[in-house]
């Protein structure tokens, strides 16, 4: 028989304490804590339970097909799909929840070789969607998938590794679609830049052939426009960048611009004329904007591009010449070079100023010719020049005028003096000396024009 063995003494005095009853303390809820990062550096994450994975993927067929439901409702362009693009998003999104699942199968697997699966976007499906239209697919997908998948989820465990998952691998998604437009838009930019280039290199050596206009209409170029080549410099802290800044005026302008930086210079040829509006102001303004503040030389407008190798010609002779007026305005035109580009060898600078300014005052008789060249040695004085010539100044003054009209030159404006100064030096040398043979390059008809300021 067993007695009960009283409890041992207290060993510090007092008396004793009343009994109290103290309930047990409820058991507390513990948060849930995510696993902490694996040897590799990425985030690692719970393994979830085969039975969750198997709903998941029993489901994952009609959660495609709902998510494709949900785009047609929230997204407007999706309607403008025809049914084999629609076709072509339906299998992206299907691969999208075969790659998920395979992820969520093995939790140290890397999220983005299970993306790189399905990166091949059909061709068609690429040129019809923007880079935005896609991600807002991504999207709308995604917050489907955060609606409806947290559902099959357990207990709380496994409804935040769930919710984690989805987020993590629809940010994947998002960037995927993000890298495989960059990589396009790259491959596009590099190969726009070679076709621009050849396009440029090809009205500047005179290649009109039928790959110009082909080639040229690749780049948004209208056949029928108008074409002008202005050169320059391009600034020192952009070079070829400055190509992007000359392609942004030209459409903020509404205009077609090719461009392509050759050594140390600038060559462009932009559509449209730059003369005669207030909007050709404005443009070339902006435009002269792109270049360093050296000069910058346009060649007369053309047509159309292919004959805009003879505004390549004079401008690019324009640019050899320009330093040779000290004054000259910023942009300059080519045509207003002809003097210095005679004195510095420009055949064909020197037909042009015999053909519009000595040879029209010739078949006017020789006083306008013998008044011209007596104002001019007589330093601009009018009375000089009417004793000399042993009649009035306002005859003088008549012949002057006259000879403006004809010429279109000012004889008593100092650079208008200038040019048929040399106009008629240049003609007298070419009437009195063996002409060398010269290229066929000429100076165009239509290099003349009333430009405003």
């Amino acid at each position: 028989m067993s007695t009960e063995q009283p409890d041992p003494p207290d060993p510090t005095p007092g008396p004793a304490p009343a009994p109290t009853s103290t309930p047990a303390p409820a058991p507390r809820r513990m948060r849930y804590q995510p696993p902490p990062p694996n040897v590799s550096g990425r985030p690692s994450r719970d393994s979830l339970p085969d039975a969750l994975l198997r709903r998941v993927k029993q489901f994952s067929g009609r959660l495609s097909t709902e998510a494709i439901a949900s785009m047609q409702d929230e997204l407007p362009f999706f309607a403008d799909l025809d049914a084999e693009q629609r076709a072509s998003v339906q299998m992206i999104v299907q691969r999208s929840v075969v790659s998920f699942l395979e992820w969520l199968t093995d939790s140290d697997a890397d999220i983005r070789f299970s993306i790189d699966a399905f990166q091949v976007i059909p061709q068609d499906l690429a040129r019809r969607l923007t880079l935005r239209q896609t991600v807002d697919m991504v999207r709308v997908a995604m917050e489907f998938f955060e609606q409806r998948l947290p559902a099959l989820a357990r207990n709380d465990r496994q409804l935040v590794a769930l919710t984690e998952s989805i987020l993590r691998y629809g940010r994947e998604l998002g960037f995927a679609a993000a890298a495989v437009y960059a990589s396009a838009a790259e491959s596009r930019g590099a190969w726009d830049t070679r076709l621009e280039a050849l396009v440029v290199d090809a009205v500047v050596r005179g290649d009109t052939g039928t790959d110009l206009q082909s080639r040229a209409a690749t780049l948004n170029w209208n056949a029928a426009a108008p074409a002008t080549v202005i050169v320059g410099t391009p600034p020192p802290e952009e070079s070829v960048a400055v190509i992007g800044t000359v392609h942004t005026t030209a459409r903020r302008h509404d205009r077609a611009a090719l461009a392509v930086v050759q050594g140390e210079r600038l060559v462009l040829v932009v559509s449209g004329e730059l003369v005669g509006s207030r909007q050709a102001h404005e443009f070339m303004t902006e435009l002269t904007a792109s270049f360093s503040d050296g000069p910058v030389v346009i060649g007369p407008t053309t047509p159309s591009l292919r004959a805009a190798h003879s505004s390549a010609v004079e401008a690019l002779a324009g640019m050899d010449a320009v330093a040779g007026w000290r004054g000259a305005p910023r942009p300059v035109f080519a045509v207003d070079l002809l003097p210095e580009r005679a004195l510095l060898g420009d055949a064909a600078a020197v037909e042009a100023l015999n053909e519009r300014l000595i040879r029209p005052l010739s078949l006017s008789g020789t006083a306008l010719a013998e008044t011209l060249d007596t104002y001019l040695d007589s330093g601009g004085a009018i009375e000089s020049c009417a004793r000399q010539l042993f009649v009035h100044p306002n005859t003088v003054r008549y012949r002057l005028k006259r000879i403006s009209e004809i010429t279109g030159r000012d004889p008593t404006d100092p650079r208008d003096a200038y040019v048929l100064r040399v106009a008629a030096t240049v003609s007298r040398l070419a009437q009195t000396h063996v002409q060398r043979p010269t290229s066929d390059t000429s100076v165009t008809k239509f290099a003349f024009r009333n430009i405003e300021p």
